[in-house]
């Protein structure tokens, strides 16, 4: 096996298989990439306390709607968040609660180490 900044992964061929839960670790890695952006981590933040539309994001965050929308974009591409149609808007929320968790302890977390 060889170690990759990953960590370790079995030689490429067609005839090896990945260990199992190996694909969980790479979901993990996907997710993480896409909360990688810290107008996501606070998107994701305020989805955690319930459904948003864009404009309601962008007043509570005091970013600009292309940009809070293109970040909304990429949430929803990695399967974080998901809309739905409300008249002319579209409300936003959370897929799964558990990625409000792990923004809120990494939150928790940052603040703790520079305390």
């Amino acid at each position: 096996m060889r170690t990759t900044p990953e960590g370790p992964r079995p030689p490429a061929g067609p005839t090896t298989t990945r260990p199992s839960g190996y694909e969980a670790y790479e979901s993990a890695g996907e997710l993480l990439r896409a909360l990688s952006a810290p107008i996501r981590v606070a998107i994701v933040a305020e989805l955690g306390a319930g459904e948003r539309c864009v404009h309601e994001l962008v007043e509570k965050l005091g970013a600009p709607q292309p940009l809070v929308s293109q970040h909304l974009r990429v949430l929803r591409g990695a399967g974080v968040v998901r809309g739905a149609r409300r008249g002319r808007e579209i409300a936003y929320s959370l897929v799964d609660d558990h990625v409000a968790h792990i923004v809120a302890d990494a939150v928790s977390h940052a603040r703790e180490v520079r305390s």
